[in-house]
């Protein structure tokens, strides 16, 4: 199992792949530490969990560092998103025992109440693209609620994975309530399989996310599924374009377009579309990618060689059937993984541009001539994750997001982004079951009912 460096091409780690006798007995490990750490007060939990809140805060340089060496996240958002895996810390840390007392229920008994406890070890299938913050918020909830956890991250990303379990035993967790598995995507249906393990969350692609679901299925366990995207943006023709399109090409180069939420198709009214069109390409093609360490890059390089080549692949395939490049769509002449921002209109069904996620700095612009069309184009679409919409008419536009738009997350005037306090999650093939907020801590608990005579 190898790092490289997306930036230089240089391979900066080396693992060795854990055998299934080692697997068999870091579950082993982390299910007896289950049995004790399940009895643990939330007071005691509160204290591990800050703990592990300021070890992030005292270490973000270093934790950004090696997100920036291993995947090419740019120093900026990388420190950014050690200071929010701080946040969803704090967060379940302060509100962890108020979202999981008992609920009493009034019934014919003389007491009926919901206790939510926890149900043991959860495995987590984790993706590059954010190496510290999916961890985090799966960490957090599972671990103040009680259960402990085993992660199965990105092979390229095996130094963040390790990080990460050093961070959680420094922060005075014991040893093995959380601990990281360096394996392969083959070896997870064993995992699943393994009668220690009680559920199963993952983060990743739509085809991941479905074999990850049949294990779990057949094992009859609990799994809770984040997915790809293609998240439309709505701009009405009452929208502040200028603001509009700074927030979309801001949400569209995040992470150099590498997010399951960032906005990938913006669905434009046509007595917009050309303002919105010139401010957007504008605001893209001044967008500078370079070495991720340079604090004025925008854009780093993709995580791998490979996963440039299919997204250009996409590119060419959408133009060669008709599909116009606006701004964009070559590979660069020079080593790296970088691809720069790229901007296409007149996709159509058909075009790989209009049916797949584009998982980088690529946006598709599509002209339409009425608000009805453009919620038709936003849910032609196999994803419901995210979406967006512009308006200065508030009332429409919660209209819209609340009735119209097909999506687990819809943001108006604004970028759907995450936020611990909010439930976070998609519809259709972007996945089921919400993480963060109180949802969140209560996918995997034993919401059980106690009725007392």
């Amino acid at each position: 199992m190898q790092s490289i460096n997306p930036f230089t091409g240089q391979i900066i780690g080396e693992y060795q792949e854990y055998s299934p006798i080692q697997v068999e007995e870091i579950i082993y490990n982390v299910d007896q530490a289950f049995h004790s750490w399940k009895l643990t007060s939330f007071e005691h939990r509160v204290i591990c969990m800050k703990n592990l809140q300021a070890k992030l805060l005292e270490k973000k340089d270093e934790m950004a560092g090696i997100m920036v060496s291993e995947m090419g996240k740019v120093k900026r958002e990388a420190v950014g998103e050690i200071e929010k895996c701080a946040l969803v810390c704090s967060f379940y840390a302060e509100n962890a025992e108020s979202f999981l007392k008992n609920e009493p229920i009034k019934t014919e008994a003389s007491e009926s109440y919901i206790s939510y406890q926890p149900i043991g070890t959860v495995l987590a299938v984790m993706p590059w693209n954010f190496p510290f913050w999916q961890v985090f918020r799966f960490l957090a909830p599972a671990l103040m609620a009680g259960n402990t956890g085993v992660l199965k991250h990105a092979s390229n990303v095996s130094g963040c994975a390790l990080a990460i379990e050093q961070l959680v035993r420094e922060a005075g967790f014991p040893e093995n309530v959380f601990r990281t598995l360096l394996i392969g995507s083959k070896a997870v249906k064993t995992v699943i399989e393994n009668p220690k393990i009680k559920a199963v969350t993952l983060t990743g692609s739509t085809p991941a996310g479905k074999a990850v679901a049949s294990a779990a299925g057949l094992a009859l366990k609990k799994s809770v599924l984040e997915l790809g995207g293609s998240d439309p943006y709505l701009i009405l023709e009452d929208a502040d374009i200028e603001t509009a399109a700074r927030l979309c090409v801001t949400s569209r180069l995040l992470n150099a377009g590498q997010s399951c939420i960032g906005a990938k198709r913006f669905i434009v009214t046509d007595k917009v579309y050309d303002h919105f069109k010139s401010e957007f390409v504008r605001l893209m093609s001044e967008a500078r990618f370079g070495d991720p360490l340079d604090p004025e890059t925008m854009i780093g390089p993709l995580a791998r060689t490979d996963l440039r080549d299919e997204l250009h692949l996409q590119v060419e395939k959408s133009r060669l059937l008709g599909a116009k490049v606006l701004l964009g769509g070559y590979i660069p002449e020079f080593e790296s993984a970088f691809y720069p921002p790229t901007v296409l209109e007149n996709v159509v069904p058909g075009m790989p541009a209009y049916h797949e996620e584009l998982f980088g700095p690529v946006a598709v612009l599509f002209r339409v001539n009425s608000e009805e069309e453009g919620i038709r184009i936003a849910n032609d679409t196999v994803f419901g994750l995210g979406a967006g919409i512009f308006t200065s008419n508030l009332e429409k536009g919660k209209l819209l997001a609340e009735k119209g738009l097909e999506a687990g997350c819809v943001f108006v005037n604004d970028f759907v982004k995450s936020d611990p306090r909010l439930p976070f999650g998609g519809i259709k093939e972007s996945g089921y079951g919400r993480e963060l907020s109180t949802i969140g801590i209560r996918e995997f608990v034993n919401v059980k009912t106690v009725v007392v005579k």
